[in-house]
C-alpha cells in the first residue's frame, strides 16, 4: 500500500520565517567549516601550544574556554529554545501529523546512535560518551543541504530543520539528565523559582525584554552553581519569554531575530575555534580505532540515517504521520545521512562526558571524521536522486 502523502503548500508566513532561518543557518554552516579548518591548522602549527594556552587562560576566575562553553553557548541555547517555541506554536510542529514525522525521525536518530555507541563501549570507561553521536548540528546540516542545489524540495528543508531542532531539544534533555555531576539543590531551586516567576509573568502579558534578560543572567548564575549545566538556563528563559501571536513585533520574535546573526557569525564560530583545535599525534589513526571512536563514527554515519528512516517508516505505516509534499523516501534517506553531521552539539557533549584530554581529543577527531563522511554521503545521495530525476524526465 502506498504511503499517505500530503500536498498542501507551505503558508507564506511559514515560508518567510523558515527561509530567514535557513539563510542564517546556511551562512553559519560555511563559517563553521572555515573556523574548524583554521583551528585545526593553527593547533598543528608552530603556534599550536600558544593557541591552546589562550583558551585555557583565566578570565574572572574561569577559563576562556569555559566562558565560551558555559556562557556564550547559553545564549546559543536561548536561540535554539526560541526556535523550538516558534515551531511548536506556528511552525512545522504546530499540527500533530506534521510534527510527528520529524519527532519520530529525531527519536530514532537519537536512539540508534546511542545504542550503537553503547554496543561498542559497554563495560569500558568511555561508555559515558553514548550521548555524543545522538546530536545533529543544525547549522552544518542545513549549510551542506544548500550545496545539494535547487532540486531539494523546500518541504524537505523544513523537515530537516524541524528534525534538528527536536534533536537539539533531546540533546538538551540528555545533558540535563545524564551529564550533571554534583547537584546543589539550593541553587537549582533558586534557578527554577526564577524561571517559574518569569513564566507566570509572561503568561500574564508582561513583555519587558530587559527584565527577562537580567533575570536570565541571575538564573544562569544559579544554574551554574547548582551543578546542572548552565546552558539549560538559556532554554528555560526561551520558554519563559512570552511568544504572543508570534508576530514580528513580539519580544520573542525580536530577540530571536537579534540572536540569529550573533549566533551564526560570532558564538558558533568562537565555539568552533575554542573546541576543534585537535593536535594530531603520530598515532592519530590508532585513536580512530578505539571503541569510543568507533562508537561515535558508526553512530553518526550509520545509526543516524538508519534510525531516522526506520522510525519514519513506522510512523507512516501506523498512520500517525504523512510524508511532506514532494518528498520521497529517497529524500528522507539522504536527509538522514546529513543528520549524521554532529559537530557542535556532539563536541559540546564530549566536553561534558569526558575529563581525560586524550579521550576528548580522540572523540573530537572521530566527530570531525564522521561529520565529514556524513556530509559527503548526503551530498552523493542527493546527487544520485537528482540524476535519477533527470533520467526519468528524459533530460
Amino acid at each position: 500500500m502506498a504511503a499517505p502523502r500530503s500536498n498542501p503548500s507551505i503558508s507564506p508566513a511559514l515560508s518567510r520565517i523558515f527561509l530567514d532561518f535557513f539563510r542564517s543557518e546556511k551562512a553559519a554552516g560555511f563559517i563553521l567549516i572555515g573556523c574548524t579548518l583554521l583551528s585545526l591548522v593553527i593547533a598543528n602549527s608552530a603556534w599550536g601550544e600558544d593557541y591552546n594556552h589562550f583558551w585555557h587562560s583565566q578570565l574572572a576566575g574561569l577559563s576562556v574556554e569555559l566562558w565560551v562553553n558555559d556562557g556564550l553557548m547559553a545564549i546559543f541555547f536561548l536561540m535554539v529554545g526560541l526556535e523550538i517555541e516558534r515551531e511548536i506554536y506556528i511552525g512545522e510542529l504546530s499540527k500533530f501529523r506534521q510534527a510527528f514525522l520529524p519527532v519520530m525521525a529525531a527519536f530514532g536518530g537519537m536512539l540508534f546512535p546511542a545504542l550503537l555507541h553503547f554496543s561498542f563501549t559497554h563495560g569500558t570507561s568511555s561508555v559515558n560518551g553514548f550521548g555524543i553521536p545522538m546530536a545533529t548540528d543544525i547549522a552544518f546540516a542545513l549549510g551542506i543541504l544548500s550545496l545539494a542545489g535547487r532540486s531539494v524540495p523546500t518541504s524537505l528543508k523544513v523537515f530537516l530543520a524541524a528534525l534538528a531542532i527536536i534533536d537539539d531539544l533531546g540533546a538538551i534533555l540528555v545533558i540535563a539528565l545524564f551529564y550533571t555531576e554534583q547537584l546543589s539543590f539550593f541553587y537549582l531551586f533558586a534557578a527554577l523559582c526564577i524561571f517559574l516567576i518569569l513564566f507566570i509573568a509572561g503568561k500574564k502579558g508582561f513583555a519587558v525584554l530587559p527584565v527577562y534578560l537580567l533575570a536570565g543572567m541571575v538564573m544562569w548564575y544559579c544554574m551554574f552553581r547548582s551543578g546542572v549545566h548552565a546552558t539549560i538556563s538559556g532554554v528555560l528563559l526561551a520558554f519563559a519569554i512570552p511568544f504572543g501571536k508570534g508576530g514580528d513585533r513580539s519580544i520573542s520574535a525580536r530577540l530571536q531575530k537579534a540572536l540569529h546573526p550573533l549566533s551564526a557569525y560570532f558564538i558558533l564560530p568562537v565555539f568552533a575555534l575554542a573546541n576543534t583545535g585537535v593536535t594530531l599525534s603520530a598515532d592519530w589513526s590508532v585513536t580512530l580505532l578505539s571503541l569510543n571512536s568507533l562508537g561515535i563514527i558508526t553512530g553518526l554515519v550509520i545509526g543516524k540515517p538508519l534510525g531516522i528512516l526506520l522510525f519514519c517508516r513506522l510512523a507512516i505505516a501506523a498512520g500517525w504521520a504523512i510524508l511532506p509534499a514532494s518528498v520521497s523516501w529517497k529524500h528522507i534517506a539522504a536527509a538522514g545521512l546529513l543528520a549524521g553531521i554532529g559537530f557542535t552539539m556532539s563536541i559540546f557533549i564530549t566536553l561534558l562526558a569526558f575529563n581525560d584530554p586524550q579521550t576528548v581529543a580522540g572523540s573530537k577527531l572521530a566527530i570531525l571524521l564522521a561529520s565529514t563522511c556524513a556530509a559527503l554521503l548526503g551530498l552523493l545521495a542527493f546527487s544520485l536522486i537528482r540524476s535519477s530525476q533527470k533520467k526519468a524526465q528524459g533530460i
